[in-house]
C-alpha cells in the first residue's frame, strides 16, 4: 500500500471540501440580503396598493366639480394602467425569485441584476405618475371656472408656473432616488459584495 499517495489524496479531498464549504457558506450568506429584499418588496407592494386606493378618493376629499372629477378619473385610469403593468412585472420577479434555486453565483447574479432593473422601473413609474398628475393639474386649471387657480394663472406669468412644476418634479425625483437607495440600496450592496467574493474564488 502506498500510504504517501493515500495521504496526498486525503489532503486534496480535505482542501477541496473546505473550498466547497466556504463557497456554500457564502451562498447561504447571500440568502440574508435576498430575504430582506423580498420582505421590503412585500411591504412596498402593500404601500403602493394603499396609495392607489387613497388616490381613488381624492375627488371626494377635495370636492371636485363634475368636469374636474371626470378629468381626474381619466388620468387616474392611466395611472392605474401604468401601475398594473409595473405590479405585474414586480410580482413576477418576486414569485420567480422563490422558484429559482439561489444556490449558485449565476442565480445570485440573476437576482441582483433583476432587482436593479426593478428599481429602475420603480423610479420610472414614479416619474410617469408625476408627469400624469402635473398634466391633470394643468387640465383642471383650464377647465375650472372662478377658481383660485384660475385667478393665480391670470396674476402669475406662465414662467412662474413652469418653474413651480420643475421644482415639484425635482423634489419628487430626489425623494424617489433617496427612497430607492434607503429601502433597497444597503441590501443590494451586501449581495454584490458576496457575489464579488464568490467571483474572486
Amino acid at each position: 500500500m502506498n500510504f504517501d499517495k493515500m495521504k496526498d489524496e486525503w489532503n486534496n479531498n480535505e482542501a477541496l471540501s473546505s473550498e466547497i464549504t466556504a463557497e456554500v457558506l457564502k451562498v447561504k450568506e447571500a440568502q440574508t440580503p435576498i430575504d430582506k429584499i423580498r420582505r421590503q418588496m412585500k411591504h412596498e407592494f402593500k404601500y403602493q396598493i394603499l396609495s392607489l386606493i387613497i388616490m381613488a378618493f381624492v375627488p371626494k376629499l377635495f370636492n371636485f366639480s363634475s368636469d374636474v372629477n371626470i378629468t381626474y378619473l381619466v388620468y387616474y385610469g392611466i395611472i392605474v394602467a401604468f401601475c398594473t403593468h409595473y405590479f405585474y412585472k414586480f410580482y413576477n420577479f418576486y414569485k420567480h425569485s422563490y422558484d429559482l434555486s439561489l444556490d449558485s453565483r449565476k442565480n445570485l447574479l440573476w437576482f441582483y441584476y433583476e432587482m436593479k432593473l426593478n428599481i429602475e422601473l420603480y423610479k420610472a413609474l414614479n416619474y410617469i405618475i408625476i408627469f400624469i398628475m402635473l398634466s391633470f393639474c394643468a387640465t383642471a386649471l383650464f377647465i375650472t371656472k372662478d377658481n383660485l387657480l384660475q385667478k393665480l394663472l391670470i396674476k402669475m406669468p406662465m414662467i412662474y408656473l413652469a418653474i413651480n412644476a420643475f421644482i415639484t418634479i425635482l423634489i419628487i425625483g430626489i425623494i424617489t432616488e433617496f427612497w430607492a437607495r434607503f429601502y433597497y440600496g444597503k441590501h443590494i450592496k451586501n449581495l454584490k459584495v458576496i457575489i464579488d467574493s464568490l467571483d474572486e474564488e
